[in-house]
């Protein structure tokens, strides 16, 4: 059980989370049944365990509340998007954050939850093959987060040198016990060798970190005896991106005589129905793949889209009677006040935008 306080601010629930996913626990209690509450919403059930275990895993992709480093936002990863890495911190090592950073992507798995997209195919490499032979030849310039380094190492491949330029490669490779390079040095073999030290070898202890996170949770042996599942674990950011397509497949439509309020006998017409749901096709349809990621996220508490995705069009309690998710059961009630694509739009993107901000009904 994993409770959070929804009367605290952003950087008490980190630390409540941060505290659930840093205690030691046997392999068994990370499968077993989780749940969550919030106290101080009135959400309760699985979506709520959704939304936590969703919260989890963008934590780690864009940060933590959390002031660490005289900084308001504490970042456990960094780098482009489809490249991240480890941040390279002292403390965050001694804080054992990248255990915990393990702990949370086993658990999430477990759970059938989110997982850990974007991450460098050669970090991936490195974390689950332990060779950093084989995770270097994955390697490319914009797995370097450091923009300086990344600069200084793609020097090294230009025909000359100015005088400044030749003391900038000089300084890195003294620092990081390189060989010097000259004119007659192989300067293919000494770009491999900084920009796999300066991704892979300095991220060592991080990424060694993360293994044991994922061991304490009980995947480690499904991934390390099949790397069919490998990229399940850590997807490559295009392919989490949802499409109008994805969504659309999901979606059972609701017909006129399913279309009841909860508080009302009273069935919507059947042109409002048509004209309602044509509305949203066509939101999905123009939608970008973040906004339909948020759109799912607020529809059942996270961004993995179930196999079966339910509307209905409700009774409209007044102008300002917004769309309501019961995530526990997939299902997004719309009022059928909407005349308009434009007021549909207008208030599906205030919806969606909340899931940023807290759970529950807006």
């Amino acid at each position: 059980m994993l409770t959070l306080n929804a009367t605290e601010d952003d950087e008490d629930r980190d630390i409540a989370l941060i505290s659930f996913y840093k205690t030691d626990r046997a392999k068994s209690q990370w499968a077993a049944p989780f749940h969550c509450c919030i106290i101080g919403d009135a959400a309760v059930g699985v979506g709520v365990t959704r939304h936590i275990l969703s919260s989890a895993i963008s934590k780690l992709k864009h940060g933590f509340k959390l002031n660490l480093g005289n900084a308001a936002l504490t970042t456990l990863l960094e780098g482009q998007t489809g490249h991240l890495v480890p941040v390279l911190s002292t403390s965050l090592l001694e804080s054992d954050l990248l255990v915990m950073a393990g702990r949370m992507i086993g658990h999430s798995v477990i759970h059938g939850g989110p997982t850990l997209s974007g991450l460098s195919p050669a970090v991936v490499d490195a974390l689950i093959y332990s060779t950093k032979e084989m995770a270097a030849s994955k390697l490319c310039m914009e797995d370097c987060s450091d923009v300086e380094h990344r600069e200084t190492i793609s020097l090294v491949m230009k025909e000359r040198w100015t005088e400044e330029e030749s003391s900038q490669i000089r300084e890195l490779c003294l620092n990081w016990y390189c060989p010097v390079l000259t004119n007659e040095t192989n300067r293919l073999l000494l770009f491999q060798q900084l920009l796999s030290h300066a991704v892979l070898g300095r991220a060592h202890a991080q990424i060694k970190q993360i293994r044991k996170g994922l061991k304490d949770t009980g995947v480690w042996p499904l991934l390390a005896t099949r790397q069919d599942v490998v990229p399940l674990f850590f997807p490559r950011e295009a392919e989490v991106q949802l499409t109008p397509e994805v969504i659309l497949q999901c979606i059972r439509w609701p017909h006129a005589k399913e279309a009841n309020s909860d508080d009302s006998d009273d069935d919507v017409p059947t042109g409002t129905v048509s004209a309602i749901t044509g509305y949203f096709r066509t939101f999905i349809e123009n939608a970008t793949s973040g906004i339909l990621s948020k759109l799912v996220k607020f529809w059942t508490g996270w961004e993995v889209p179930p196999s079966t995705l339910n509307i209905e069009i409700v009774k409209s309690r007044g102008r300002n009677h917004l769309l309501t998710a019961s995530t526990c059961y997939e299902r997004l009630r719309i009022p059928d006040h909407y005349c308009s694509y434009s007021g549909l739009k207008s208030d599906l993107m205030v919806c969606v935008e909340s899931v940023d901000s807290g759970f529950g009904l807006v």
